[in-house]
C-alpha cells in the first residue's frame, strides 16, 4: 500500500515528515526518493531499526534524523531536537510488528521459525522487561486466559491457557515452536485445519496466542494511543496523519481516536432496539462517549483503505493492513 500511503501523506519539497515506525526504512526511503529537500524524523523503539536509520542518515546527509524511543517518549525526543509542537507537516504511524522483527528467529516473534520465546521490541534497552516466556510460565491460568481474550480475541482462551499451565508443569515453555505445539495440542485434528481468520484465510491455531502475548509484552495498545496523541500534538494545522494497522484491535483504536471517542472511558454497550425506540436521547449510535479529539481531525477518505490484490501478491504479510488518514484541523 505504498502508493496509497504516499498519496495520503502528500509530502511537498522542504517539508518535515515524522515516520513513527521506521522499521526497515521502506516508507522513509520512498519519501526521500520522490520528494526533494524533505526532512524525515525516523522514530523506532527497536535498537536494530535505529541502527538502520543511522546508516540511512549517512546516505542522506541532513535529511534523516534518527530517533530511538517508544511512542510515549516521542514528545521528549522532539524537544531534544528542538522540534516545536505543531511544526510537523505529515506523520506516518505504522503499527504492530515489522517484517524485520518477524524474520529474525532470535527475536521470538515468528510462528514458523524456532527461537527463544522473547517478543520484546526493545529488550536491549530494557533488559528487566518481562519476556513472553516469563508471561506464559509465571501467570496463573485465569490471567493467561484474560490476556488471550483481550489482546488476541481468542475464543478458546480458557482451553489454551489450561494447556499452557499443564505443559509448563512438566517443562518450562521457553521456545516459540514449543509454545506453538502446546497450543496446537489443545485442539482436535479437524480444528487444526479448519481455523480461518476474519478474511477466511487458513490460520495457524496459535496465531492469536502469539499476537496476544506480543501486544501484552510490549504494551502496544497503550503505546499506540500515546503515539496518536503525540502525532496530534506534533502536526501543524493542515498536516496529514496516516495510520496503518494490521489487526482489528489497532484499527478500532485508531478509528475511535479520529472520531473523538474518549479512549480512557470504558466502552458502552449498544442499547437494545426497544430502549432506543423508547426515546433514550443520551444513547450514542455506536455506544461511545464523544471526547475532544474528534474536533482535531477531518477524514481524508471515506472509511478505511485496504490492500489491492497486487499489493497482497507483492507483500503477503500486508494482506490485513488497513489505512486511515486524516487532516489536522
Amino acid at each position: 500500500m505504498l502508493k496509497e500511503v504516499l498519496q495520503c501523506l502528500d509530502v511537498r519539497p522542504g517539508q518535515v515528515v515524522l515516520d513513527m515506525t521506521f522499521g526497515g526504512g521502506g516508507h522513509t526511503k520512498a519519501i526521500l526518493n520522490i520528494t526533494p529537500d524533505v526532512t524525515v524524523l525516523a522514530l523506532d523503539r527497536d535498537p536494530t531499526a535505529f541502527s538502520l536509520a543511522q546508516q540511512l542518515a549517512k546516505q542522506y546527509t541532513g535529511r534523516v534524523k534518527p530517533l530511538l524511543g517508544r511512542f510515549s517518549e516521542l514528545e521528549a525526543l522532539l524537544h531534544e531536537l528542538k522540534i516545536k509542537a505543531g511544526s510537523v507537516d505529515a506523520v506516518l504511524l505504522d503499527a504492530g510488528c515489522s517484517s524485520m522483527q518477524m524474520d529474525q528467529p532470535e527475536r521470538g516473534f515468528s510462528l514458523s521459525k524456532d527461537g527463544p520465546l522473547d517478543m520484546r521490541m526493545d529488550g536491549v534497552r530494557y533488559p528487566d522487561m518481562p519476556r513472553a516466556a516469563d508471561v506464559v510460565n509465571a501467570l496463573d491460568q485465569q490471567a493467561l486466559a484474560s490476556i488471550l481474550t483481550a489482546y488476541g480475541e481468542e475464543r478458546h482462551a480458557r482451553k489454551i491457557a489450561s494447556a499452557i499451565v499443564e505443559a509448563r508443569s512438566v517443562y518450562p515453555i521457553t521456545r516459540t515452536q514449543q509454545l506453538a505445539s502446546v497450543v496446537a495440542g489443545s485442539f482436535s485434528a479437524a480444528a487444526l485445519y479448519a481455523r480461518k481468520d476474519q478474511l477466511q484465510r487458513p490460520s495457524h491455531v496459535a496465531t492469536k496466542t502469539f499476537q496476544a502475548l506480543r501486544i501484552f509484552v510490549n504494551d502496544e495498545l497503550n503505546e499506540l494511543h500515546a503515539g496518536l496523541r503525540a502525532a496530534r500534538a506534533a502536526l501543524k494545522p493542515g498536516g496529514h496523519l496516516c495510520a496503518l494497522t494490521f489487526h482489528s484491535l489497532e484499527d478500532r483504536l485508531v478509528k475511535r481516536f479520529l472520531k473523538g471517542d474518549d479512549l480512557s472511558a470504558p466502552r458502552r454497550r449498544r442499547l437494545c432496539r426497544t430502549q432506543r425506540a423508547a426515546g433514550r436521547e443520551d444513547a450514542e449510535e455506536d455506544g461511545e462517549d464523544r471526547g475532544s479529539d474528534g474536533v482535531h481531525w477531518v477524514p481524508l477518505q471515506r472509511g478505511v483503505v485496504t490492500p489491492h490484490a497486487e499489493d497482497v501478491a507483492e507483500n503477503p504479510r500486508g494482506r490485513s493492513a488497513k489505512l486511515r488518514a486524516a487532516v489536522r484541523r
